[in-house]
C-alpha cells in the first residue's frame, strides 16, 4: 500500500463513521453493537490483511468490536452478496478491491447490482501486482519467461486468485500482449495459490503485497511489478511498462 499507516487506518476510520451516519441518526451513538468487515478472499492474503489491521485499530477506538468475516469465492461475488443483503444499518462493511469491477463485465446476471446495492465511503489506499514465480523456475526476467513460453506453449500453470480476479487478468492481459499460451489454474484466494507456487505445484502467479516477504526472503522471484513506475516497496523490480510491448 502507499499510503503511511496513519493515514490509511484514520481514512478507515472515517469510512465507517460514514457509513453508519448515512443510515443512523446522528444523535445515536455508532457503533453500539459488533460490527462485521466482509472480506472476499480466505484469511493470510493481502486483502484480509489489511482488513484485519483496519478492525483492530477500530476495535481499540470505537469501543465496539469489528471483526473480518472471510467469504471467498466467485471472484468476491459472494462476499458483495453478502453485504448486498445485509441490512443497510452501518453494521457491513465490504472491502473493495479490482475485481468488484472486474466483475460487472464478466457476470450478466449477479443476484445484485454493484452500482445500486453498494456505496463506496473511501478510498483506502493503492496496491500493486507482481509476477512472481518459484526459484526453481529457469526464467529470471520477463524476456526470459516469454522466451520460455513460447518454446513450452500450453505447459505453463499460471495460477490466481479465482477467475475473474485482478491477478488472473494481469496474467491473461500478459498472455495476449506476449504471444503465449498458459494454463489458467484457479484458486479461492491467494493464501493457497501462493502455498502452491512455493511449492512448485503452479510456475507463475501475479499476487499483491502478500508475496513481498517471500521475495525478500528468496522464497520467490519477482520478475516485474504491474505499476506504471517502479515501486517503492521493491525499488529494484522492473515494471512491465519498460518491458512488455505487443508483437
Amino acid at each position: 500500500m502507499t499510503l503511511p499507516r496513519r493515514q490509511f487506518l484514520h481514512l478507515a476510520a472515517g469510512a465507517a463513521a460514514f457509513s453508519a451516519m448515512s443510515h443512523i441518526a446522528v444523535a445515536q451513538t455508532y457503533p453500539s453493537r459488533p460490527v462485521r468487515i466482509i472480506v472476499g478472499y480466505p484469511p493470510g492474503g493481502a486483502v484480509d490483511i489489511v482488513a484485519r489491521l483496519i478492525c483492530q485499530w477500530m476495535t481499540e477506538r470505537l469501543g465496539q468490536p469489528f471483526v473480518v468475516e472471510n467469504r471467498p469465492g466467485a471472484a468476491t461475488n459472494l462476499a458483495t452478496e453478502t453485504t448486498a443483503r445485509a441490512p443497510a444499518d452501518g453494521y457491513t462493511l465490504l472491502l473493495i478491491t479490482a475485481a468488484n469491477t472486474i466483475n460487472a463485465t464478466l457476470y450478466d446476471k449477479p443476484t445484485f447490482d454493484f452500482l445500486r446495492d453498494i456505496t463506496s465511503v473511501a478510498s483506502i489506499g493503492r496496491g500493486l501486482l507482481l509476477m512472481v514465480v518459484n526459484p526453481s523456475f529457469p526464467a529470471r526476467n520477463v524476456p526470459e519467461f516469454i522466451a520460455y513460453a513460447k518454446a513450452n506453449q500450453g505447459k505453463i500453470n499460471m495460477a490466481s486468485a479465482g477467475t475473474g480476479s485482478p491477478n488472473h487478468v494481469a496474467g491473461e492481459m500478459l498472455k495476449m500482449m506476449a504471444g503465449i499460451s498458459m494454463t489458467h489454474v484457479p484458486y479461492r484466494g491467494d493464501s493457497p495459490a501462493l502455498g502452491d507456487l512455493l511449492g512448485g505445484q503452479v510456475h507463475v502467479h501475479f499476487p499483491g503485497g502478500a508475496a513481498i516477504e517471500y521475495i525478500k526472503a528468496g522464497r520467490l522471484r519477482a520478475l516485474a511489478v504491474t505499476t506504471a513506475r517502479r515501486s517503492q516497496v521493491l525499488p529494484e523490480i522492473v515494471p512491465f511498462s519498460l518491458i512488455v510491448r505487443s508483437p
